[in-house]
């Protein structure tokens, strides 16, 4: 667009509180756009913290913010002002609405190409359900500007199609990714980890990163802890994150007697260097709702570490059952802890399947690979 510089305008539904998932693909497809000329446009619900801004901090980046999710008056207001202050030729929206006024707010300021990641996990046993003639005859018109909807698997991408709100051809999927340039070499950071936790040496950690809240499965890997302890004292649980339910879990682990093997370490700034991933015998998802991708699951292959998940959403899509882990049922807590000992008492095995998980990782969940694709569809390569 005359007097513009060519821009992509991302739109993340987040606050951007550590150097995850999201902070990693922001600053990959800032480099890629950067290389090809173009600005970069992080928009987020906050500023981040200091180490996230600068870990964000490119020649091409621009960080702004909008207020409110989910869509408002005021948000829509605000991303209007965004638009009109860069005059994107790409609007790229994550982890907003589906049916929003944002794809027309984009055409309206010039967005030549508008594309949606669809990256929300259904409720516990959701199914896709055909909507009404009506409903999805809205959605179409609501998303007319859309020119590609991408889901983070391939479960996402069929569940979507379900719906009949977007016609299938202007579907897609590209998996979420890791950054294999900001996996450590060696495991310097367990010991840190251990220390800053006060986790004694001696102890194998079960590591789960995630919203500490029912969805995830704590109360069920609370009780496969039970059960795990119960037969290897060397077992230590270690859930990371923040969220709702932390404090009621904690009581209940306390009150399941495992309080001393159970630590929780509240949110972590940035897990794949401080230490989380390599000081983990083991990485765990339990989620009971069903999980569009997984990204955890991911990093923990990346680190070359077996994983135990529950086969829900996404998540078999990562974990190849009994290759690179164990896929056990949802709220099967008893699998769990089944399948938990058998990987610590089986150091071949772990090993075998880390193996296997950092393979599958380099050939299909590596964020500079996937960048390119997306690249590609933005029609910048």
């Amino acid at each position: 667009m005359s007097g513009y510089p060519p821009a992509v305008v991302s739109v993340f539904g987040i606050n951007p509180i550590r150097i995850g998932g999201n902070e990693t693909f922001a600053r990959e497809l800032s480099l890629q756009l950067e290389r090809v000329g173009w600005k970069s446009v992080l928009c987020m619900l906050d500023q981040p913290p200091e180490t996230v801004r600068q870990f964000l901090d490119l020649p091409n980046v621009q960080l702004e913010t909008f207020s409110s999710i989910p869509v408002s008056g005021r948000s829509t207001m605000e991303l209007g002002k965004i638009l009109h202050r860069h005059r994107p030729r790409i609007l790229h929206l994550h982890f907003v609405d589906l049916i929003s006024p944002y794809p027309w707010l984009g055409k309206l300021y010039g967005a030549g190409k508008i594309f949606f990641t669809d990256q929300s996990s259904p409720r516990e046993n959701s199914k896709p359900k055909l909507l009404p003639v009506w409903k999805r005859s809205l959605a179409r018109f609501i998303n007319a500007p859309m020119t590609k909807v991408i889901s983070v698997s391939e479960y996402k991408r069929s569940f979507l199609a379900g719906l009949g709100t977007l016609p299938v051809s202007r579907q897609m999927c590209i998996y979420n990714a890791v950054d294999l340039s900001r996996i450590p070499a060696d495991g310097a950071a367990a010991s840190g980890f251990r220390r800053r936790f006060g986790i004694p040496e001696d102890r194998r950690l079960i590591v789960q990163v995630s919203m500490i809240i029912p969805e995830k499965g704590i109360a069920d890997l609370l009780d496969a802890a039970r059960i795990v302890v119960a037969e290897d004292a060397s077992a230590h649980f270690v859930l990371v994150g923040e969220g709702a339910g932390r404090a009621e879990f904690e009581r209940k682990a306390e009150a399941m007697g495992i309080k001393d093997h159970v630590t929780f370490t509240g949110q972590i700034l940035d897990p794949c260097n401080e230490g989380v991933f390599a000081a983990a015998a083991l990485i765990c998802q339990v989620s009971r709702w069903q999980e569009a991708f997984g990204w955890v699951i991911a990093e923990g292959m990346a680190f070359g570490k077996p994983l135990v998940g529950t086969r829900v959403g996404g998540i078999p899509e990562l974990i190849e059952d009994g290759v690179t882990g164990y896929l056990a049922g949802r709220g099967d807590s008893r699998q769990i802890a089944a399948f938990i000992l058998s990987l610590l008492h089986d150091p071949s095995a772990c090993e075998r399947m880390g193996r296997a998980g950092r393979l599958a990782v380099e050939k299909k969940f590596n964020l500079r690979n996937n960048v390119v694709q997306l690249m590609e569809v933005y029609g910048l390569r």
